[in-house]
């Protein structure tokens, strides 16, 4: 029997409908929940991204404020910018959309950003904080998989997870969220990277598969056993002629052949993909929780 497909769109439209309802209260207490955006240059992909962060602020009730800077902006402009808005209280998050120009220092300007207002959670300060087990803005596209497992159906405690990918955006971080001891935890996890002898040897032992190796057909049927859930972060471009654009977006997964040995799969597109921004909205409207019960 074929695989059940996830549909991310369908859980990242549930949880949204949840953000709705917080935000109305937050409103109503004097509290508008604001992101920050900052894109520097006009890297296509950078900008259709931030385009689909901007309409899910107005579809959930968010603030946002939008930075779109030219390609030569310098380093200290964007330390005053991330400055400003550290200090602007209409602003509970702030996003600077990776990549950025190669001139730039990305670590640099990461950490300039308040660990409190940093809704990515990529600031060490976060990053520390998930590993302990503290709470923490936790990287959105590590949480959104979290959540699918979790209303899904998918029991996580005693399973084990493998994990194919070792970035500090997914990799490492789904690896650690796995085995803390707290609900959508409490798994064993394997963690393989480009240096693992025989990467299907361990997938073949994995309850969940987690493939988030960027690079295309990854994962194969002969590397899942029979009813493991397989969650695909992959979004890589092959060439299709019969496409307009001339390619199609595929997973980490040879999704046709995997399908028929799991029990459950995601697809790309519409898997983990929705599932990003919806988080990021998530930890924005969090962030201005946590502003309104200090005030």
């Amino acid at each position: 029997m074929a695989a059940k497909v996830i549909d991310g769109k369908q859980v990242a439209a549930a949880i949204r409908a949840e953000l709705k309802l917080r935000v109305e209260i937050l409103k109503a207490q004097g509290v508008t929940p604001g992101l920050g955006v900052i894109l520097v240059g006009d890297d296509p992909a950078s900008q259709s991204y931030v385009k689909g962060k901007h309409k899910a602020c107005a579809e959930i009730g968010i603030y946002a404020e939008d930075n779109h800077l030219p390609t030569e902006t310098g380093q200290e402009e964007l330390r005053s910018l991330i400055d400003r808005l550290n200090n602007d209280p209409r602003i509970h998050g702030i996003l600077l959309q990776l990549p950025l120009p190669r001139h730039l220092d990305e670590k640099e300007l990461l950490v300039r950003i308040d660990p409190d207002k940093d809704v990515d959670g990529f600031h060490p300060m976060n990053v520390g904080k998930m590993v302990v087990g503290e709470e923490a803005f936790l990287p959105c596209t590590p949480h959104g998989i979290v959540q699918l497992l979790m209303r899904s159906g998918v029991t996580t405690e005693g399973a084990h997870a493998v994990v194919v990918g070792r970035s500090n955006i997914v990799g490492k971080p789904i690896a650690n969220m796995l085995i803390q001891k707290k609900e959508g935890g409490n798994a064993t996890v394997t963690v393989c990277h480009t240096r693992t002898k025989d990467i299907g040897a361990l997938t073949r032992q994995a309850d969940i598969i987690i493939a988030a190796a960027g690079r295309p057909g990854t994962i194969t049927a002969d590397m899942v056993k029979e009813g493991a859930v397989v969650i695909d972060v992959g979004v890589n471009r092959v060439e299709d002629a019969s496409r307009p654009r001339g390619y199609r977006l595929v997973g980490d997964v040879d999704f046709e052949t995997v399908k028929e040995k799991a029990a459950l799969i995601t697809p790309v597109p519409g898997g983990v993909g929705p599932m990003t921004i919806t988080m990021l909205m998530v930890n924005t409207v969090e962030s201005a929780q946590r502003r309104a019960s200090r005030s």
